[in-house]
């Protein structure tokens, strides 16, 4: 592990992978740096990169500085760009897409590319309205401490099995799971608007968005 720090001084751990040019990982909701499947794509990355996975603010061995605001997260990502020496392509997951994208309309000459895949902004007004009610819901639970809970509810309310959402307490990566549960927050507060069309239009650098073919559309 490595660490290094934000513009408010909270603190960023993160891994190295692989060699050529840098590459920042960006990941999505209820995911961390050691997190499995972020760990295999920073290896297949690793074979044409060099892949700085980091923990997102709130998460694993990050610091937490409050209040939050996606201008921080544009820091930390900022922070890790100059960690893999002042210039780096992005690739964001979902709400780490929304990241990447925003990253890209703030920091201009430090970023060469961009990667966005499933971008996990809601798509219609309907979906904007469920997806409010679903946050409130998740603050709720989150300000009576009931971390599992809204892990739980909120996986639920994004489209995952509910009979696999029942299973997830017998995996041993819940409890970390269940530790990340107060950033569904912020990932709330990236994603709940729809995708800001006007403002991507002004994205200078090459972007690529891609999205899966069984995609959900929320982080």
């Amino acid at each position: 592990m490595k660490t290094t720090q934000s513009k408010d001084g909270t603190p960023l751990a993160y891994d190295v992978y692989g060699s050529g040019p840098a590459l920042i990982y960006i990941t999505g909701a209820s995911c961390y740096r050691s997190f499995k499947p972020v760990v295999q794509d920073a290896k297949v990355f690793a074979a044409a990169f060099t892949v700085y996975t980091y923990d997102r603010r709130g998460r694993g061995d990050s610091g937490n500085t409050l209040p939050y605001s996606m201008e921080r997260e544009i820091e930390d990502i900022e922070a890790m760009i100059d960690a893999a020496g002042g210039r780096a392509y992005l690739y964001g997951h979902s709400s780490g897409a929304v990241l990447a994208l925003e990253a890209a309309l703030r920091l201009g000459g430090k970023i060469q590319k961009v990667v966005m895949y499933d971008a996990s902004y809601v798509h219609d007004e309907q979906e904007k309205a469920e997806y409010q009610q679903l946050s409130q819901t998740i603050h709720k639970l989150l300000d009576h401490g009931k971390n599992a809970k809204a892990m739980s509810t909120f996986l639920k309310g994004i489209g995952m099995p509910k009979a696999f959402v029942l299973l997830l307490p017998l995996f041993p990566g819940w409890r970390t799971m269940k530790a990340l549960s107060p950033t569904l927050a912020y990932d709330i507060t990236l994603t709940q608007d729809m995708p800001p069309v006007e403002r991507a239009t002004q994205v200078s650098i090459p972007t690529q968005i891609i999205v899966g073919e069984k995609v959900q559309l929320h982080p």
